[in-house]
């Protein structure tokens, strides 16, 4: 398998990793906040470009420290994630520096970093838009405004919630009784309401140096009005990251010369200059950074009435009626493919005639089927 060529920050200067060669590297995600919490620390490996996954550096050992002589210890928590062991935040005008060990005795330590200016998200606003496409849609935009000019780079991430609601659920449910019988049954109502939730994959990154005031009004997400996400109730959670420079150019780096979504891709071409070094092995290459980032949050949610009141509610997939005639042996008999539809819960059930049946994609009739039914502790109707 060829491989592109690929630029890495090594310990003490960048590198080629050339086609058709393979190094296997440590890859730090670490974002220490203000916020009061277990923060969390992610390391994980390089990986080959056929991979399909990415492979858990684990028994690292994890700590924080700052210039008060106090030490965080961090845990292994699964999948190349590290949680501190008590919660804590960043304080300001302290240098925190990360440092891992990993079992092979390899000495991972970042250059001192301190918090940066805390400056709350002020509003995130959704209106009617309308995209390059000429699509009609909702744009949410992030605003957030520094009087004193001191935040400067900031960084954004969103997670999104919406709630499903099955557009031809039914109270009934059909059942494969043998392997030519069915019976209706009574439908279980938690099947006709979800919600589902993404989180951003891209790189959001603005500075505010070439403008007259320290203030960011970006338009964070566009949803097209015939995308069924926002066809009932949506949620967004903005997050803001203010980041000094030195962060602020790592990131943007890396979104220059990503095609993938991941925030520290390991399989990414191009030159990754961080602020993590070998210390006891001049040779060995490490790639991330250790941010120390003011963070600021807001939620919002809309119905799609807002917006469109006089729209049909959209749907991801068309829910045709699909007829069958129950019966075996004949030459118009569906019976057998519908007890194979039934038995893989593949469809759902809407009516009958006598042996006449209809049903429907399961997506349709069945929002567990690709979704959860568990509402989330924050949603509010």
């Amino acid at each position: 398998m060829a491989f592109l060529a690929i630029v890495f920050n090594g310990c003490t200067e960048t590198y080629p990793l050339l086609t058709n060669t393979y190094e296997e590297i440590i890859v730090v995600e670490a974002t220490l906040t203000n916020e009061l919490k277990n923060q969390e620390i992610k390391i994980t490996k390089t990986s080959k470009f056929e991979d399909q996954g990415v492979q858990a550096e684990t028994g690292a050992k994890v700590t924080v420290k700052d210039d008060q002589n106090n030490e965080y210890l961090f845990v292994e928590s699964g999948a190349g994630t590290y949680k501190s062991q008590s919660a804590f935040q960043a304080i300001p005008d302290r240098k925190y520096t990360l440092e891992i060990t990993t079992k092979d005795g390899k000495i991972y330590q970042s250059t001192p970093q301190t918090l940066t200016t805390v400056n709350p998200i002020e509003s995130v606003v959704p209106s009617l838009a309308t995209n390059k496409d000429n699509e009609t849609g909702v744009q949410i935009t992030v605003n957030t405004f520094d009087p004193a000019k001191t935040s400067k780079y900031y960084r954004y991430e969103y997670d999104e919630t919406y709630k499903i609601v099955a557009p031809r659920w039914t109270s009934l449910k059909i059942i494969a009784t043998g392997p030519q019988t069915v019976d209706l049954i009574n439908n279980d109502p938690n099947t006709r309401i979800c919600y589902s939730s993404k989180n951003s994959t891209d790189i959001i990154l603005v500075n505010t140096n070439d403008k007259t005031e320290d203030r960011v009004n970006l338009p964070i997400r566009f949803i097209e009005g015939s995308n069924y996400i926002i066809g009932h109730r949506y949620s967004i959670l903005v997050k803001q990251y203010v980041e000094n420079l030195e962060a602020y150019t790592f990131h943007k780096t890396l979104r220059d010369i990503a095609s993938s979504s991941s925030i520290l891709s390991p399989k990414q071409p191009g030159l990754i200059s961080g602020n993590i070094k070998c210390i006891n092995d001049s040779s060995t290459k490490v790639i991330g950074f250790f941010d120390v980032a003011s963070y600021s949050e807001k939620r919002i949610f809309f119905n799609y009435s807002d917006f469109f009141p006089n729209k049909p509610i959209p749907y991801f997939n068309t829910c045709d009626d699909i007829p069958f005639l129950f019966c075996f042996g004949g030459e118009d008999c569906e019976g057998e493919t519908m007890i194979y539809n039934i038995n893989r819960e593949l469809m759902t059930y809407i009516g009958n005639s006598g042996t006449r049946y209809t049903l429907v994609d399961a997506v349709c009739g069945d929002c567990t089927s690709f979704s959860s039914n568990i509402k989330p502790s924050f949603w509010i109707d």
